[in-house]
């Protein structure tokens, strides 16, 4: 094992495991049109309720005088249109959905593949990884509530009366939402793709009808109208386009997903429902805003709800909720899941997951994580009000996430497609110039809420940097005290002490080395057990690692032997169960007769602590509300010995 593998496993309190009994989702043994109905729920609902409120921000952002002209309102759907094929159909069907890591897609399974062709894994990959992660957190926080806030307002052209009460509703649907996450998604879940079904075919439909107020919106399909725009009004374009990237927000979730359904029910569900609908949508609402505007009409403030016909407007705006909420909830799931990989590859501390279903165990719900995201997500909705000024803060931690994005997509591409270099640099420049335009749009907007997603983003980036570098540190202290196990087992094999009957498991991060546990024990009890068993738990840089590479045994005596457990970042941590796999493999385990020896870790902070004081008193912080061990690895807490230490940092 080289320094880099340690490194990876230096917190001994936490190695990485994984749960035999999860399923691999990678075996689509399923119905296409089944999990196409399943991404529709999943997948699209971010990106199918950017209707709600992209145009009408582009809009927004596009007047200068007051009024609008013809070949604006074209030029802004010609923008969209192609922002949506450019960076959804282009980039992500074509390019990015196929960089998978044996199947599982999201940033930081990119990171893993990507930083897994390098025989030294440098840290910056490491770090570019972490940057995009802290980013979806922060598109995590503002997803559920400018999706639920918008939808709440469509009350507003319904009854206007009801204005005032437009923020307490969005409150209380986005904290009943919350609160449900305990009880799991399961039941939910399989009405999610029927809802966005209707949502979609609801979507086409008022939108195609309206596309006959005004033909010549078509016309927005030639790219001419686009570039017209941003030619003709530099400064009002540029503020348009970080409105536009309103609709493509929820890209990356199609990467996400990935390993969820598979890449051809994502690409299917796209380009046969998603798609069309979305364009059929953005279509009717420019016809119906230069139908309006031509006939003098009332002021247009929200074209989606304000183009439906009166009978289907308020079953429009509970429908339009009913998205926004299964949007959020399926931000929420990826967020749980992007920190159960975090967990996973040691960037974050030990987190406690709960399984809310006995057969899927890709459902999961993180008790902390949903609190903290809870918390912001209601802070944000009482800070902003409306949905038009959380608009601003949403487009800088997507925008950051899809640069992070095409930087790693450079690296699979040269290293693992083997590429051409000019082929990969003009694709990679071409996908790069479109993500910076957009990300330096959405950057003027700091001032206007985008410090929101920043300071989201950069919380969890230190946290993230504070974790890894503190571990890091920690390992590197603790092997200046360590003893190399080959000299504790010869001396034991000259001269034994007393033997105790029964068999030890003594977890450590690093094999070569006699675990902390153990030292301890011997010091202080001055006994051996009969069977000693050194066990190091390691995770792989590959989501899903089979049940037949999960065991490695080796003998280093009679008393002594040592066994390697692999898992990879999306699995679960079940410890006596993978031990289970060693019987096949020459060891007769036996859980009644297994004692379970961790070392727990006092931290303390040393006068001469390369960490800065305050980055110190973070990762003992940190450390400290890591979830416990024996939880952790679910090892039967009657089986567990736990010998603590002290350790300055």
């Amino acid at each position: 094992m080289n320094q880099a593998q340690r490194e990876d496993i230096a917190n001994q309190d936490a190695p990485v495991s994984a749960d035999e009994e999860t399923l691999d989702p990678h075996n689509h043994k399923g119905n296409l049109k089944l999990l196409m109905m399943g991404a529709l729920g999943v997948v699209y609902g971010d990106i199918g309720t950017s209707p709600i409120y992209a145009f009408r921000e582009a809009l927004h952002a596009s007047i200068t005088d007051g009024n609008l002209l013809r070949t604006e309102i074209l030029g802004v759907i010609s923008l969209i249109v192609w922002s949506l094929a450019l960076i959804v159909t282009v980039k992500y069907v074509l390019f990015v959905l196929r960089a998978d890591n044996n199947g599982e897609g999201g940033i930081l399974s990119l990171m893993a593949l990507v930083r897994s062709s390098f025989a030294n894994r440098p840290d910056i990959i490491l770090g570019i990884g972490i940057v995009g992660a802290s980013l979806f957190f922060g598109d995590a926080v503002i997803t559920p509530a400018i999706s639920v806030l918008s939808a709440v307002e469509g009350l507003e052209i319904v009854a206007p009366d009801m204005t005032p009460y437009v923020v307490p509703i969005t409150i209380t649907i986005l904290v009943v939402l919350f609160f449900v996450q305990k009880h799991g998604t399961g039941r939910m879940a399989s009405i999610f793709g029927p809802v966005m079904l209707i949502w979609f075919l609801a979507l086409g439909l008022t939108g195609f009808i309206h596309i006959f107020d005004d033909p010549g919106i078509l016309a927005g399909l030639n790219p001419y109208y686009a570039f017209a725009f941003l030619g003709g009004n530099p400064a009002t374009s540029f503020a348009t386009i970080g409105a536009i990237f309103l609709a493509v927000t929820g890209a990356e979730a199609l990467y996400a997903d990935l390993g969820h359904f598979g890449r051809k029910p994502i690409v299917r569900a796209w380009l046969w429902v998603v798609f069309p609908s979305l364009i059929l949508n953005y279509f009717g609402q420019g016809a119906f805003i230069l139908t309006h505007s031509a006939a003098g009409g009332e002021e247009v403030r929200n074209p989606f709800f304000q183009m439906m016909p009166h009978w289907a407007l308020l079953p429009m705006v509970l429908l339009a909720t009913v998205a926004t909420v299964i949007a959020s909830q399926a931000v929420l799931t990826g967020t749980y899941s992007l920190a159960r990989q975090a967990v996973q590859l040691n960037i974050l501390p030990r987190l406690e997951v709960l399984h809310t279903s006995e057969t899927l165990h890709g459902q999961i719900y993180m008790p902390r994580i949903n609190m903290l995201l809870g918390i912001a997500v209601v802070l944000l909705v009482v800070t902003f009000q409306k949905s038009t000024n959380l608009a601003a803060a949403y487009g800088i931690a997507v925008t950051g996430n899809m640069l992070v994005t095409t930087t790693l997509l450079f690296f699979v591409m040269r290293r693992l497609w083997k590429w051409s270099l000019p082929v990969v640099v003009l694709t990679i420049a071409g996908f790069a110039i479109v993500d910076l335009m957009f990300f330096s749009a959405n950057l003027v907007k700091v001032h206007q809420g985008g410090w929101a997603s920043i300071v989201v983003a950069a919380l969890v980036l230190l946290v993230m940097w504070t974790w890894v570098r503190g571990s890091r540190h920690l390992f590197q202290k603790t092997r200046k005290t360590e003893v190399p196990l080959d000299i504790i087992v010869s001396q034991m094999a000259r001269k034994e002490p007393v033997i105790v009957p029964g068999t030890a498991v003594f977890l450590t991060g690093d094999p070569s080395s006699v675990p902390t546990a153990l030292m301890h024990s011997l010091k202080h009890y001055k006994v051996l057990h009969e069977n000693n068993v050194i066990l190091t738990v390691v995770t792989a840089p590959r989501p899903w690692v089979d049940e037949d590479d999960r065991a490695r045994v080796s003998q280093y005596s009679d008393r002594f032997m040592q066994v390697t457990l692999t898992f990879g970042y999306m699995q679960s941590p079940n410890i006596p169960r993978a031990l289970g796999i060693c019987r096949k493999l020459g060891w007769k385990y036996d859980i009644m007769t297994t004692s379970f020896f961790l070392s727990r870790r006092v931290l303390r902070i040393s006068p001469r602590s390369p960490m800065p004081l305050w980055q110190a008193k973070l990762f003992i912080t940190l450390a400290r509300s890591a979830s416990d061990a024996t939880e952790y690895f679910q090892i039967p807490t009657g089986r567990v010995v736990e010998i603590g230490t002290q350790v300055n940092l």
